[in-house]
């Protein structure tokens, strides 16, 4: 049964929900200040797994006190409402990834949301996770932006 929200407030976590063929699909990328699974607040139970990318530390929020607040605080219910606003509008983005056809267009779209031009190393299995390719299917794209040069 779901009772707690968590709020990152330091390091990467991301939400992931494992697929019947053992594969793991990336459902959120968050970050200090993010909260995660928000939607668990109206779930009965956890649909996927918190994983954490780097050291992490998470502040645990009751559900009980996060709908009271909602219920009794219109500054709060308003700040609640805008913040899953912003979490529809990345989700629409993301799913506008998933929905290219190559990894390079694939990239270029993360890299578009993201405003970097080539991740860190340690980043990359995360970012082919992001953006629903495999690793290695990231790790040739990128080494041939590297020969090809920018």
């Amino acid at each position: 049964m779901v009772a707690i929200i968590h709020l990152i407030e330091e390091g990467v976590v991301q939400l992931i929900r494992h697929q019947t063929d053992g594969s793991a699909l990336v459902l959120q990328r968050a970050s200090a200040g993010s909260i995660l699974a928000e939607a668990s607040l109206y779930s009965q139970k956890y649909h996927c797994d918190e994983v954490a990318q780097t050291p992490t530390r998470l502040l645990a929020l009751p559900k009980k006190e996060i709908t009271a607040h909602l219920a009794t605080s219109p500054a709060f219910s308003e700040a609640w409402a805008r913040h899953l606003a912003h979490e529809v509008q990345k989700a629409r983005l993301q799913a506008e990834i998933l929905s290219l056809q190559t990894v390079a267009a694939r990239l270029n779209a993360w890299f578009a949301w993201n405003d970097v031009s080539i991740p860190e190393k340690g980043e990359w299995k995360a970012i082919a996770g992001q953006i629903g390719v495999s690793p290695e299917a990231l790790y040739r794209e990128l080494a041939k932006r590297r020969s090809n040069g920018p």
